[in-house]
């Protein structure tokens, strides 16, 4: 019996403005993500209700994107809380699921996300997106040659990471992926 291997597409730092683009081509490839958002940049009009009406999940990114690490337990509580409580107010839907900017975080971290009962959730594979505005094809690289099952690969809301997605999604594809959930 063979299980099919599968990866998670997961976006930090949005909503921005190509979020429409990028959920245009999630949808025409029948692909579901997860997107970590900065609350600060939720507005009511931003298409939210898009993204949770075509399946996929928003998890919080914190309210301004700070280094975790250096804020105290109480800070980290209060960011954590408060992005939180922005993303439910507007989208009416629970929020599950946090990254921590640059993906640092210590035991206070992981103490507020406790208390406030959010599931830290890491990534496998940095597509380095942020990094490759004028090289947006290494994108696809940095992906495709660290692939394993169950791999959840970190990708931005950015010009260069829309430009290469439907060719992202079709090489993971050729290596015979399917795309899940968290």
């Amino acid at each position: 019996m063979t299980t099919q291997k599968s990866v998670v597409l997961t976006f930090d730092d949005g909503p921005s403005k190509v979020l429409p683009e990028i959920l245009d081509i999630l949808r025409e490839t029948n692909v579901p993500a997860v997107f970590f958002w900065q609350s600060r940049l939720l507005y009511p009009t931003r298409p939210w209700k898009r993204v949770l009406d075509e399946g996929h999940w928003i998890g919080t990114h914190t309210i301004n994107h700070p280094d975790m690490e250096r804020l105290s337990y109480q800070k980290q509580l209060k960011q954590l809380q408060n992005s939180v409580k922005h993303l439910e107010d507007i989208t009416g839907n629970k929020v599950t699921y946090f990254r921590p900017p640059f993906g640092r975080y210590n035991d206070d971290t992981i103490k507020a996300a406790q208390q406030l009962e959010l599931i830290p959730v890491m990534w496998k594979i940095a597509s380095i997106d942020w990094e490759l505005k004028n090289n947006p094809n290494q994108i696809i690289n940095n992906v495709v040659n660290n692939l394993e099952d169950g791999s959840i690969i970190l990708l931005h809301e950015l010009k260069q990471t829309l430009s290469i997605l439907p060719q992202l999604i079709d090489a993971i594809r050729e290596k015979g992926y399917t795309f899940r959930l968290l």
